[in-house]
């Protein structure tokens, strides 16, 4: 059977998950998830406590491919060019791409984006992107999981997946319900208002990601 792996959102800015230009993309952060979930299972992003999200579903994705971030690099260049990160763009969309790591470079180059060198190491140790042209995203008005789908709700660090075998169907016929976000942004990310074009901002986030990371490589998948 697929897998079901659940994970705390603690800020959603909508670069990871990234939902944006009919497709949602996991390439940075979460390098555990990324380096072994598989084509068929379904990675969950429920909300944080510190905004009232807890126990609701911010995103939900059926992996349908997977590439290797160089793979992910030629595709976006050729199919998804929006994705790439544009740090000067109007919109914030543009500046929360995915896609940062140059591979047309020799070492690899990141561009200006959310993440930075402090991100390298992780980001790129999660060797995979995944890609999900079925998925549900619910941004700042997150969707309340029933009770019976409490169980799968991880808050903290780390990621759930082995202990939520027992409920991978029952979610799956939940979440197909929830037409209304079904392959599009039905709301916009929660922390879209603090993603500017300051610098300093820019380097919280990137060292935010980073100690999350960090800890979700020790704590591993439980």
């Amino acid at each position: 059977m697929p897998e079901l792996f659940s994970y705390c959102i603690p800020f959603d800015n909508g670069a990871a998950p990234n939902p944006f230009w009919g497709i949602c993309t996991l390439n940075i952060c979460k390098p555990v998830i990324r380096r072994i979930a598989q084509i068929g299972d379904w990675v969950v992003g429920t909300g944080s406590t510190q905004f009232g999200f807890e126990n609701k579903v911010v995103c939900a994705m059926e992996i349908t491919e997977t590439l290797t971030m160089q793979e992910y690099y030629t595709y976006c260049k050729e199919e998804l060019p929006n994705i790439i990160p544009n740090w000067h763009g109007k919109s914030y969309k543009e500046r929360v791409g995915d896609c940062v790591y140059d591979y047309s470079v020799d070492p690899v180059e990141i561009l200006t984006s959310v993440h930075n060198e402090g991100n390298r190491q992780r980001d790129l140790g999660g060797q995979f992107a995944l890609l999900s042209d079925h998925f549900y995203y619910f941004g700042d008005k997150p969707e309340p999981l029933p009770e019976h789908l409490l169980p799968i709700v991880r808050q903290g660090q780390g990621h759930k997946s082995t202990a939520n075998q027992p409920h991978f169907l029952s979610f799956v016929d939940w979440i197909m319900t929830q037409i209304k976000a079904k392959n599009k942004v039905y709301s916009e990310p929660n922390d879209r208002h603090l993603f500017t074009l300051d610098g300093d901002h820019l380097k919280k986030c990137a060292v935010r990601d980073k100690e999350q990371d960090d800890l979700d490589e020790r704590l591993g998948c439980k």
